[in-house]
């Protein structure tokens, strides 16, 4: 018969291996039961693990994309925000020159004058409205501000309309000989030279800096929106064209049958531009709508996606906390058993 030698280092140094092993699944357990999750999705899954890392850089591009989704609908917003203070404007505007239609009264006119300034005034303002540093009605020229001020000193737009009625008429349009301008004369020069400077390249030159093609946002694998506006468009041009009507000439010293020619003319394009900027709302809301949608299909595509992400790398957590439970009273067992080989000693035998 043979017997064999056991040092109790050796029982004590198998019992502190158990321990810390057992720590460890403790750790990995605990996680796993708050998770709902594998602690270690590759040793668990294997192979399987491959299309654990696919589905989750799914969810996170999905969810990248609505994150990006929300920042557009701030866009949109927004400029629907301007939109509507310009259509608002844009109809006190018109408002404007209705009250003084077919009147000569020095009075209303002066009123007429100082409503279609302040007018001017606040779409100007809200043709430059700016969002997270970005300017609106830019288009794409996001970074400077897409509309220039009339009134401000030096403007550029002022001189090119005090240039072109002198060229056409020989005179400025405050000067008496004004009264002298046929219905005609200042069809023709209304048709042929002013509307030309505010429908033609020469906007971009005194009153734009904008850019014809607007911010394009995706807002889904397959989906892309327009999301701002710019102030080139047709509405924009027609205030302007209608406000700089009514300021330069209204109140010029032409006929009462000249002044009732220009203010019907004004009334016709401040009515075009309620229109038109009407319709670039309209046509950001529905950019609104297709976002909304297209946020109701990513939180369903992600909700999907997550579901087979849970079901891959779900664990059942009641029985994770079971071994959990387990495997405390193992260690709690090993700290015992532990201390009673660390009191063995020869000495209390002898």
């Amino acid at each position: 018969m043979k017997t064999s030698f056991i040092s109790t280092l050796t029982a004590q140094s198998a019992m502190r291996l158990t321990i810390q092993r057992s720590q460890v699944e403790i750790q990995n357990l605990q996680k796993e039961v708050v998770t709902g999750r594998y602690a270690d999705i590759g040793e668990s899954l294997g192979s399987g693990a491959s299309r654990s890392v696919t589905l989750n850089r799914d969810v996170l591009r999905l969810e990248t994309m609505k994150d990006s989704n929300s920042l557009v609908t701030q866009r949109l917003s927004a400029s629907q925000l301007a939109l509507s203070e310009m259509s608002a404007q844009a109809q006190n505007l018109l408002e404007a020159f209705i009250a003084v239609n077919s009147s000569d009264d020095a009075n209303r006119l002066a009123v007429a004058d100082q409503e279609i300034r302040n007018a001017l005034d606040s779409f100007t303002d809200a043709a430059n409205t700016s969002s997270n540093g970005e300017y609106l009605l830019g288009g794409v020229n996001t970074d400077t501000k897409p509309l220039s001020d009339y009134q401000a000193a030096g403007s550029a737009a002022k001189a090119t309309f005090d240039a072109a009625f002198f060229t056409r008429f020989g005179f400025s349009q405050n000067d008496p000989a004004a009264a002298g301008i046929s219905v005609a004369d200042m069809d023709d020069f209304l048709t042929n030279t002013l509307e030309p400077l505010f429908m033609g390249a020469q906007w971009n030159t005194d009153w734009s800096t904008a850019s014809d093609s607007n911010v394009t946002s995706r807002i889904s694998r397959t989906e892309l929106v327009e999301s701002n506006a710019n102030a080139n468009e047709e509405g924009i041009r027609k205030f302007a064209l209608a406000s700089i009507i009514g300021i330069e000439l209204l109140s010029s010293p032409i006929s009462n049958e000249v002044r009732s020619f220009v203010n019907s003319r004004a009334i016709q394009h401040a009515g075009e531009a309620v229109n038109k900027i009407d319709n670039i709302r309209s046509k950001l809301g529905i950019s609104e709508n297709r976002v909304s949608k297209a946020n109701t299909a990513l939180e369903a595509q992600i909700e999907i996606f997550e579901l087979h992400v849970a079901d891959l790398e779900g664990v059942d957590a009641y029985e994770a906390s079971t071994r959990m439970k387990s495997l405390l009273a193992q260690i709690e067992t090993s700290y015992q058993l532990t201390a009673r080989l660390q009191q063995l000693s020869l000495t209390n035998f002898l």
